[in-house]
């Protein structure tokens, strides 16, 4: 009886060769599409949790609480982790670890072998809490001397040529004019593809706590430190969190703002912000966004199969009758017609893979992962189980739709059509049709806004500028090399800064609390030398900026007009603020307002403090057309100033548009998705109209006799098809209105949607569809109507 079945299927197949090729084709199409989106989801949702006590592994946040509502941060203070472990038996280990941000990179050396190199200070017990696996060290010892340095094994073939006998050897450390000797305790292996911790080494945060900083216990003020703690087993989180929430306000008189709670820490990845309090899913949204474009063009895949197998319906008709007459009941009809649409999705999923494995390096470079098709037993599940759906959902309705005939009124030629075919026919084509507009405007937008961030004026000039990291001997000598890079011919201007300049304050620079008569404010703080104002090109529109002419300016400030603002300061230039620990400072200029963040975000209240001696980040202005000439320069003149180290730069334009990766990969998988959408849509409409124009055969050709010309029959056949595309814009508009309106409130600026991105969307649609049934439509008018009539 199998065999039988199949041999039916594969007669089928052959018979009707081009439907074959078209559900192949689309649903082919719709599996890759599906399978990609799976490992890029995969990937996402796995992030962060391969380590072994995933779900005991928390970061302590801090809610603060203030007239504006509730702001969310990770940094806490830097005795925490040790309090905690001490005063809460919940707690198993615990470790304060510096931020990412907090540093520029190190620069370790070995025997005058300078390398750049990615850093962190964390506490004694980092190891036992997180999975990075130590091929040489014990990970109870590596971190118990303060003056350890545990190393990635890539960076120990960077600093010593192997990985073979280097625990012991001294290295030397250098990061912001600050320097120390530590020694290899241990190594580790590469950080995994999946995690959002990226660093080439590892140093006690007890030497950065007694010998670089000298710290002492502060639990008033925030400090710009991480706590991670990992919870003993069965220990209640909610409970836990009641707990500690008043931890701070038990520890100082001036923390009553502040309350602690353990987030996660495999969720801080898809979860990336807080809104007053709230978890805001901003990597989350991207991952269910893209499953649902994996289903909805899988599910248009499968309309395409529904349409086209009930279409032709009636050349099986015969088929049916016989089968039932001889004794076939309706549950064997409707395994041979499911096994026919689960035997072509089978073969779609075969040619699916092998565009997956052609396509998979361009998705990888689109996307920026490093995605594989390894066959393990989760992949192979959940791909054999998306086919199966596929090929369920897609065969059912012509299944149970062919079995249910009456074999009597077959064999008789006495059947009735049921309009509700034809209705449910048509309003799959809408549904098609309206997803595939959606995907158009989506596009439309999204490039849209990508385009508006990039030509944004940002309040500063960002083009021919230059920025680059300084070490070794320039950090002690910031004032004289920031002179003698601006005498190189093609440096326009010079400046240097604490930390990146766009987005990057370090944590310490974060929500600096700000007091005047009464009222405080959280501001950012930027931190510069001489000219970094003149250097961006940033507008003035009150006082004056830092200037040598004036005296020393380390106790005054500029401030920008989000500042004046937030602290209702009609004549601003001259007033006297308070500072963190009560330290006053004045106001001596203010700047218009400029975007330090990304679009995402709204001008925040920012000053800027005047630190003559200090930089780790230079900002270099180089003549237009001299770009070329001048970077050879600049590379000799560092090579001399600073001999050993390396001139590594990037534009800050670059930097710039760092920001908007997500979004930029956001467009680009759009546009392909889109088209596939889009195309698998036409393939049915193709198959439709081809079915449509074979049936109305002998129509044509008797229209043909009575004098109808070529246009009025392509205008017939057309004009059905039109009107179904029609509805689907209509239905498809106020649905993606809705969607892109909901995308876009993620930018604190945006665009207008302006009507026409609508039109064009519905207008492509439109001419897509026409082209598409037009095709077949004109190729029927051409038929000589001899042909059609003698058949008779």
């Amino acid at each position: 009886m199998i065999r039988h079945t199949f041999l039916l299927i594969y007669r089928h197949f052959l018979r009707f060769k081009g439907t074959f090729l078209i559900n192949l084709i689309g649903l082919s199409s719709g599996l890759a599409c599906a399978l990609a989106i799976y490992l890029w989801v995969y990937d996402e949702w796995h992030f962060d949790k391969f380590h072994e006590q995933d779900k005991q592994l928390f970061r302590v946040m801090e809610n603060w609480r203030d007239a504006n509502g509730i702001t969310t941060k990770p940094e806490t203070p830097h005795q925490l982790a040790t309090a905690l472990a001490a005063e809460m038996p919940e707690v198993e280990y615990a470790a304060t670890v510096t931020p990412p941000a907090f540093f520029p990179k190190f620069t370790l050396n070995y025997k005058g072998n300078n390398i750049r190199a990615t850093g962190k200070f964390v506490g004694k017990d980092y190891f036992k809490m997180f999975s990075f696996p130590l091929t040489q060290g014990d990970k109870n010892q590596v971190l118990i001397d303060k003056n350890a340095l545990v190393i990635s094994e890539a960076m120990a073939q960077r600093l010593f040529g192997t990985t073979k006998n280097v625990l012991g050897k001294p290295v030397e450390w250098e990061t912001m004019g600050v320097k120390k000797t530590v020694f290899i305790s241990g190594i580790f292996k590469g950080i995994p593809a999946n995690s959002s911790e990226e660093f080439d080494f590892i140093l006690n945060f007890e030497a950065f706590e007694k010998d670089v900083m000298n710290m002492g216990v502060n639990w008033d003020m925030p400090e710009p430190f991480y706590t991670y703690v990992v919870l003993k087993k069965g220990t209640n989180l909610e409970l836990f969190n009641q707990k500690i929430a008043n931890f701070l306000k038990n520890k100082s008189s001036k923390a009553q703002h502040r309350t602690l709670f353990l987030e996660p820490y495999s969720r801080h990845y898809l979860y990336g912000k807080y809104e007053n309090g709230v978890p805001v899913p901003t990597r989350l949204e991207y991952v269910k966004l893209f499953s649902l474009i994996a289903v909805f063009i899988l599910v248009i895949a499968c309309i395409n199969f529904m349409n086209l197998a009930t279409a032709r319906a009636s050349r099986r008709l015969k088929e049916v009758g016989i089968q039932k007459t001889l004794g076939a009941s309706r549950k064997i009809l409707i395994s041979q017609y499911l096994g026919e649409a689960l035997l072509l999705t089978s073969l779609s999923l075969v040619l699916a893979i092998v565009l997956v494995v052609l396509f998979l390096p361009q998705f990888n470079q689109i996307t920026g992962k490093q995605l594989a098709l390894h066959f393990d037993g989760n992949l192979i599940l959940s791909v054999l189980g998306i086919t199966f759906i596929t090929g369920i959902i897609a065969g059912s309705y012509p299944a149970l739709y062919l079995s249910g005939f009456n074999p009597v009124a077959i064999l008789k030629g006495k059947l009735n059509r049921s309009g509700n075919e034809v209705w449910a026919r048509k309003g799959l084509v809408v549904f098609q049709f309206a997803l595939s507009i959606i995907f158009i405007v989506s596009v439309l937008v999204v490039y849209r806004q990508i385009q508006y961030v990039q030509n944004k004026n940002l309040g500063y000039d960002k083009d021919q500028i230059i920025t680059f990291e300084i070490e070794g001997k320039v950090t002690a000598n910031v004032k004289t090399f920031l002179s003698e890079i601006k005498k190189i011919p093609g440096v326009v201007n010079a400046s240097g800064k604490i930390d990146k300049f766009i987005g990057g304050f370090g944590a310490a620079a974060e929500n600096t609390p700000i007091t005047l008569d009464g009222k405080q404010i959280p501001v950012h703080n930027i931190r510069v030398n001489y000219g970094l104002i003149e250097t961006l090109g940033i507008p003035v529109v009150a006082g004056r900026t830092f200037s040598r002419d004036f005296g020393a300016d380390t106790k005054k400030r500029v401030v920008n007009e989000a500042f004046v603002k937030a602290l209702s300061l009609p004549e601003p230039v001259g007033k006297i603020v308070k500072g963190p620990n009560g330290m006053e400072f004045e106001i001596i200029g203010v700047v218009k307002d400029f975007h330090y963040k990304s679009l995402h975000e709204k001008v925040e209240p920012l000053l800027f403090t005047l630190e003559p001696e200090l930089a780790t980040v230079v900002l270099a202005k180089v003549a237009a057309g001299q770009e070329k000439e001048t970077l050879a320069r600049l590379q000799q003149f560092y090579k001399e100033f600073n001999p050993g180290f390396v001139f590594d730069y990037q534009f800050l334009d670059a930097d710039y548009q760092a920001q908007y990766v997500a979004e930029q990969r956001v467009a680009a998988l759009s546009r392909y998705f889109a088209g596939l959408a889009i195309l698998i849509s036409c393939l049915g409409l193709f198959g439709l109209a081809a079915f449509t124009a074979e049936r109305r055969r002998k129509e044509i050709g008797v229209r043909k006799v009575l004098g109808a010309s070529e246009f009025s029959i392509v205008y017939l056949l057309s004009s059905e098809f039109s009107k179904l595309v029609i509805i689907a814009i209509c239905l498809a508009l106020p649905l993606s209105y809705l969607l892109v309106k909901h995308w876009l409130n993620s930018f604190a600026y945006q665009i207008e949607l302006n009507p026409w991105y609508f039109g064009v969307a519905g207008l492509l649609a439109l001419v897509v569809a026409w082209l598409t049934v037009g095709l077949q439509a004109a190729r029927a008018a051409k038929i000589n109507p001899v042909h059609c009539l003698k058949e008779e």
